[in-house]
């Protein structure tokens, strides 16, 4: 029996260390099963980090933009490193053609996810991306693009006081672009962004806009018939804030017939509290009306106007084509001295389409005289020629009663009256509108 006894205890006792011994081996097992996951999934986002295609193949992937921007132009635009905030309509076109582009490093910050009602204008978002966040939807789309660049996604609200983390923890960027439609977080990056000299370009309101001709790239300063752009000023301009603020907008005017903001329903109203409704305090509850098409425009141009400045591609932009009354009131001007000087024929010989070209191409919006852009007229220059596009000045209206008085009645030699800087810089004007009326 006690034999017996014995030999039990010493199976249990041989079970139970074989037990033991077993779990041992399964615990060092997982462990070396988990180290070897984890070096696996280091390995694979170190590869998924790393260029997945050689020199040669990005340039072949991107030789019309070579043959377009040219060597050091693609250099420029390669090492950039932006910085999207807002990933929707404007934005997410924003980040979809800087990649497209050759832009390698990339950061893209937005809080909200992908709807239904984002596939009209969101530039690469599927069905099957309903749900997930903005960011990562672009990231996953964008690294089938341009699997050599480096995307982080930040699924965060942009907030001012988290401003330094979110643009400089990964370095600081060349440039941030603004995508964001509420104004006081617009607000609050554009100041910041200002404050700290950082380079930048802004969308103003692409909702309840259908006209693709109206879009302008200027200061904030400059801005016209733009609802957020007008609200976006005015705030920057108690911060102390004027001019430094490149922006995208629409000068296209209001009409009746066209969309609006849509209201809230009545019985919403009487509920109280309505920015309840909102999913983030301080942000808009009410539906913007917006065409498709001109968010994907607004982003475009954003980027265009990006990649002419980083690579030094010539690029003037037109600010303020919403001008017609402005143009004609100066195109008058010239007809007024065309009677004060005696011309017996008063026809002007310059159509009022040809007022912006001289005014904007030729003049850049200045007299060369003293660099004024307010109260501008158009004057004939040399008395001894007939009126034309090489023989009118923007002037001040003060600058054109005086050369009247002075070189068109008076007689007086143009090298008496102007310096010989005035003279080289109206010569200088002259020949470039030669220049250019070779592609009107």
């Amino acid at each position: 029996m006690t034999k017996d006894t014995s030999g039990t205890w010493k199976v249990v006792v041989n079970t139970a260390a074989l037990a033991v011994a077993t779990t041992k081996l399964a615990e060092l097992g997982w462990k070396k099963y988990q180290l070897q996951s984890e070096k696996k999934a280091n390995e694979r986002k170190l590869s998924l980090s790393k260029p997945k295609y050689d020199d040669t193949l990005f340039r072949e992937q991107l030789a019309r933009n070579y043959a377009f921007l040219g060597e050091q132009g693609m250099e420029n635009v390669k090492n950039q490193y932006v910085v999207v905030v807002g990933a929707g309509g404007v934005g997410s076109w924003v980040v979809t053609m800087l990649l497209r582009s050759g832009v390698q490093k990339i950061r893209i910050i937005d809080f909200d996810q992908v709807s239904l009602s984002s596939l009209n204008r969101h530039s690469c978002a599927t069905l099957k991306d309903v749900g997930t966040p903005k960011v990562l939807c672009l990231k996953n789309h964008m690294l089938e693009v341009a699997p050599w660049c480096e995307i982080d996604a930040i699924n965060e609200l942009w907030e001012l006081k988290d401003a330094e983390r979110l643009l400089f923890e990964n370095g600081k960027p060349d440039l941030v672009v603004d995508c964001i439609d509420n104004i006081d977080t617009k607000v609050d990056l554009l100041a910041f962004l200002h404050e700290n000299k950082i380079d930048m370009i802004s969308s103003m309101g692409a909702s309840a806009k259908s006209d693709p001709t109206r879009i302008n790239v200027g200061d904030i300063s400059v801005t016209e018939e733009d609802p957020l752009a007008r609200a976006v000023r005015r705030r920057l301009k108690q911060k102390g804030i004027v001019t430094g603020v490149p922006v995208v907008f629409s000068a296209e005017k209001p009409d009746p017939r066209k969309a609006k903001l849509l209201p809230l329903p009545d019985d919403e109203y009487e509920k109280g509290q309505v920015g309840e409704l909102s999913a983030l305090k301080d942000f808009r509850v009410r539906i913007l009306p917006v065409l498709g098409t001109m968010p994907a425009i607004f982003g475009l141009t954003i980027v265009t106007y990006i990649l002419t400045k980083v690579s030094g591609y010539p690029m003037t932009p037109i600010e303020g084509k919403n001008r017609i009354k402005v143009y004609d009131g100066i195109l008058q001007s010239l007809a007024g001295q065309m009677s004060r000087i005696g011309q017996k024929d008063q026809r002007v010989p310059i159509a009022l389409s040809d007022v912006g070209y001289i005014v904007v191409e030729v003049f850049r919006g200045k007299s060369p005289i003293s660099g004024y852009s307010t109260r501008l007229a158009l004057t004939k220059w040399d008395p001894s020629k007939p009126v034309s596009l090489q023989n009118v000045v923007l002037v001040t209206s003060e600058e054109q009663k005086e050369h009247e008085k002075r070189v068109l009645n008076g007689g007086e030699q143009l090298e008496d009256v102007y310096s010989p800087e005035v003279l080289e810089l109206v010569s200088k004007r002259f020949g470039e509108e030669k220049y250019y009326s070779q592609f009107r």
